[in-house]
């Protein structure tokens, strides 16, 4: 008996030892997409994130003294995976924060992320309602929404033709993922033709967009001036194949972010000469020091997560901005609450908040001609509503346009009204002003 006492006290001390040890790591589980139609694009994005983690662990060793631990867990962009993944990982000693990687994923966690309170960053999709962080408290859709980019196609759209008041008699086409990704644009774009005079054709297309013959055939017929294309996955190339086909022009094509990478216009080469989309903050970016950090700490020593040729690609300059978001919301909470202290998921969700990365902060970082300033608030999770228009030239992207900044005055009224509705059907409250401190 006295044996298996001692064995007992042994075991649990142990035990404890071992949770007191991974209590000292912050924890940051990547969702992501590593198989099935989506991979192409999931996968730099998913090696993005976890080379700047390993990065920062090797060339500063962690957060403040605190080192960074995760692990990953494949969705296959299917909402019920991530659901999955999410109730597997959010009980991790050290969580810190949640990046769905699908807006699908995103909606059904909103709710679970407001009981759990872990907070989930959205960088460029998710609810573009979740802008409003008195209504949203743990959702933070930073750098922009789907609102922001389709308000940012009609402007350039706009600039193109001589003014907004040209667009009246226009015909402006979406194809789209069928999907909640795909169908989030539409309330701005509904709200411009309203406001321009021009009619907005919907095309959906059924996910994962491997066959759009049915939906070139309406594009064909229908005409229009300039076809907005908000895909993913394989759903891109093939979209440039069927114009390509059809003999429609790519260059009265833009993509939202998400379907202007390298994955989605190197098979289609020459073909896609000419089409456009949107890049939110960035592009591919090969010269930049976090770039040269990623390579002289992370690939020069093997430990690189994916091929050495793909850092400094679109979508893996994504992943790296996003992680670095997370990191930065650690090291802004740690000013708060604690230096070289673990961070609760509800002491990030306040350094989320109140983030401040200016151009100082943002050269210092490594990403400077990366992105752009962004600062965050009680009452706007997003902090920044900038993008540019990027153009495929056959080899490569190229900027083709000056910044751009959505338009606050159209997108902040339809935000406050999709969030109270949200609240309504939900029977939520609104954050009480004396919550925006905790």
């Amino acid at each position: 008996m006295k044996f298996r006492s001692v064995l007992a006290a042994a075991l649990l001390g142990a035990a404890a030892a071992g949770a007191f040890a991974q209590a000292k790591e912050q924890f940051f589980p990547l969702l992501s997409y590593r198989t099935g139609p989506y991979a192409p694009n999931g996968t730099p994005w998913a090696n993005g994130k976890q080379d700047y983690i390993k990065m920062i662990n090797a060339r500063d060793g962690g957060i403040n003294g605190v080192k960074l631990t995760f692990e990953e867990c494949e969705t296959g962009y299917a909402t019920d995976r991530g659901v999955e993944c999410y109730e597997r990982l959010k009980g991790r000693a050290g969580v810190t924060l949640f990046d769905p990687q699908a807006t699908g994923i995103t909606f059904a966690l909103t709710e679970k992320v407001d009981k759990d309170k872990i907070p989930l960053i959205t960088v460029g999709y998710g609810l573009s309602v979740a802008q409003d962080g008195s209504a949203f408290k743990w959702n933070f859709p930073i750098l922009g929404s789907y609102w922001t980019g389709s308000d940012i196609l009609i402007q350039h759209i706009a600039k193109k033709e001589g003014g907004l008041d040209k667009l009246k008699g226009k015909k402006i086409a979406l194809v789209y993922h069928d999907s909640p990704f795909g169908k989030e644009p539409i309330p701005l774009l509904q709200e411009r033709a309203k406001m321009h005079g021009f009619t907005l054709d919907l095309i959906p297309v059924t996910a994962p967009g491997v066959e759009q013959k049915a939906a070139w055939l309406q594009v064909r017929q229908q005409r229009p001036d300039y076809v907005l294309l908000w895909g993913w996955g394989v759903m891109n190339s093939t979209a440039l194949k069927e114009a390509q086909a059809t003999g429609y022009p790519r260059e009265k094509m833009y993509g939202v972010w998400w379907a202007g990478a390298e994955p989605d216009v190197k098979d289609v080469a020459d073909g896609a000469k000419g089409y456009n989309a949107l890049a939110l903050q960035h592009g591919a970016d090969h010269d930049s020091k976090v770039v040269k950090d990623i390579l002289k700490y992370v690939h020069d020593k093997g430990q690189g997560t994916g091929p050495k040729d793909e850092v400094g690609s679109v979508l893996y300059m994504r992943g790296l901005i996003i992680q670095m978001l997370g990191v930065e919301a650690v090291r802004r909470a740690q000013e708060r609450f604690g230096k070289g202290k673990v961070m609760t998921s509800e002491q990030v969700r306040w350094g989320l908040e109140n983030l401040n990365l200016d151009q100082k902060k943002l050269d210092a970082l490594g990403f400077a001609g990366v992105m752009r300033p962004v600062s965050t608030s009680c009452q706007d999770h997003m902090g920044s509503t900038w993008a540019r228009i990027q153009t495929w030239d056959g080899k490569q992207w190229k900027f083709t346009s000056d910044w751009y900044q959505a338009d606050e005055q159209i997108i902040k009224p339809m935000v406050k009204t999709g969030a109270e509705k949200y609240l309504a059907d939900k029977k939520l409250q609104r954050r009480p002003a004396t919550d925006c401190g905790s």
